[in-house]
């Protein structure tokens, strides 16, 4: 008889044994059963691009509804694009002799003196200022003390980093502005007299906006051709390294046409010295694109900036387009920015919370958390104002930021990083061209 023809099937192989922990084998099986999660775990390389996309299209559509919100207290908020325009990192070795003077109100905030302290402190290791810390003395050295930070203030002070200015009672959170008369020898007319006097290249205020922005004016002065000065904030983009100044957001509840063209002149400043933007693009905010769109005073003030030589007026932007970075400053009266600023401020906590609702539950949201989690901070950080500090009070006779009213430490970095920087950019300067010719 002929050999039969081989088993065309071959043995079964024994299995191999697996080194990996039985908790890693059915983490794997769980894997391939479950797509959604598949899907995060494939995505997880491109994971960043994904959430900062994501982001992006969420708060401009949040944006684009903000005329319906309401809102009356003015809290700055300003993205802080500072650390990357001024190079290098915090981390850097600081030159003495480049540090500037900035006066600090340090009884201004809802929380003042101690953060205000703790956050002026963590300043001086971290940016080319001294700062001249101006309080109620007994009432800073027991914050400083109740806060540990009794060392670095004394180390601080030795170096020649810090000084503390004596004042009296302060101005409250709820005093009237007017109080700025009655309350001379107040922590923020000491601070703006500081300016004045040459002894100090900026002031930081996180108080009462209402009386930081009288005592600017009745300190320092309105620059001439200057009929009300504007509160800048500058917010976040679809591009990281290029915000939009946002004017004004809080100051001038009712404007005339003048006035707005008036903040497009000294917004167009401020974004070309301190944003370096060689040509900014103003934009006048409104209903509509079309130059006919929008109530008398958009239509009045589009007529202006239209024949207005020494800017490049870019047109109406709608409210979609401010965070589009298709605008580098866009101008608006005190009581829409202030609006749209308030929006602003809920669109990280709102954005996040979206976004963690939208992963699965129990465990597979666990797994997707872990892969988005430095993801989702870098968003939160994006978008949080804590990260961002203050706002610029444009058309006063000198630097000076306005301050969140719940400032704490890491607020007050930031803003200190924006008072040295327009400090540092020569804008008084260039503001000074636009008094030529007022006389």
């Amino acid at each position: 008889m002929p050999p039969k023809d081989p088993d065309p099937t071959p043995a079964p192989q024994p299995r191999h044994k697996t080194n990996r922990p039985r908790a890693i084998r059915r983490l794997v099986i769980w894997y391939r059963r479950n797509a959604a999660v598949t899907t995060i775990v494939d995505g997880a390389a491109s994971s960043a691009t994904a959430a900062g996309s994501m982001a992006g299209n969420v708060a401009e559509t949040v944006v684009s509804g903000a005329g319906t919100v309401a809102s009356s207290v003015l809290q700055p908020l300003g993205f802080d694009p500072l650390r990357w325009l001024q190079g290098g990192t915090d981390t850097d070795e600081i030159d003495d002799a480049e540090r500037l003077w900035v006066a600090v109100d340090g009884m201004g905030g809802d929380h003042a003196p101690g953060p205000i302290l703790e956050g002026c402190l963590d300043a001086i290791d971290r940016l080319p200022l001294k700062i001249r810390f101006v309080g109620e003395i007994d009432r800073v050295m027991a914050a400083a003390n109740s806060l540990g930070l009794l060392e670095a203030l004394e180390s601080a002070r030795a170096a020649g980093h810090l000084d503390l200015v004596a004042s009296g009672p302060s101005i409250g959170m709820d005093d009237e502005a007017t109080a700025v008369r009655r309350k001379r020898d107040a922590s923020i007319n000491v601070a703006m007299d500081l300016v004045k006097k040459g002894e100090a290249e900026a002031v930081y205020s996180a108080g009462n906006s209402g009386a930081v922005m009288a005592s600017a004016i009745f300190r320092l002065g309105r620059l001439k051709g200057i009929d009300r000065p504007a509160i800048g904030a500058l917010f976040p983009t679809k591009d990281p390294g290029k915000p939009v100044l946002v004017l004004d957001v809080g100051a001038n509840m009712d404007c005339k046409p003048t006035y707005l063209h008036q903040f497009a002149l000294l917004g167009n400043i401020y974004s070309r010295d301190v944003l370096q933007v060689k040509r900014p693009r103003i934009g006048l905010l409104n209903i509509g694109e079309e130059e006919c769109k929008g109530n008398d005073l958009s239509l009045k003030t589009h007529e202006l900036l239209r024949d207005e030589s020494r800017l490049h007026f870019a047109g109406n932007c709608e409210g979609r387009d401010v965070l589009s970075g298709d605008f580098d400053v866009v101008v608006c009266d005190g009581f829409t920015g202030n609006v749209l600023l308030k929006f602003l401020e809920s669109v990280g906590s709102v954005l996040l919370g979206v976004l963690r609702a939208e992963l699965p539950r129990g465990r597979r949201g666990k797994v997707g958390s872990a892969f988005l989690r430095s993801n989702l901070k870098r968003i939160k950080k994006r978008l949080d104002h804590a990260e961002h500090g203050g706002a610029l009070l444009l058309g006063v006779n000198g630097i000076s930021v306005i301050g969140h009213g719940s400032s704490k430490a890491l607020s007050v970095v930031s803003a200190l990083r924006i008072a040295h920087s327009a400090a540092s950019h020569g804008v008084m300067e260039d503001l000074a061209t636009l008094q030529q010719g007022c006389d």
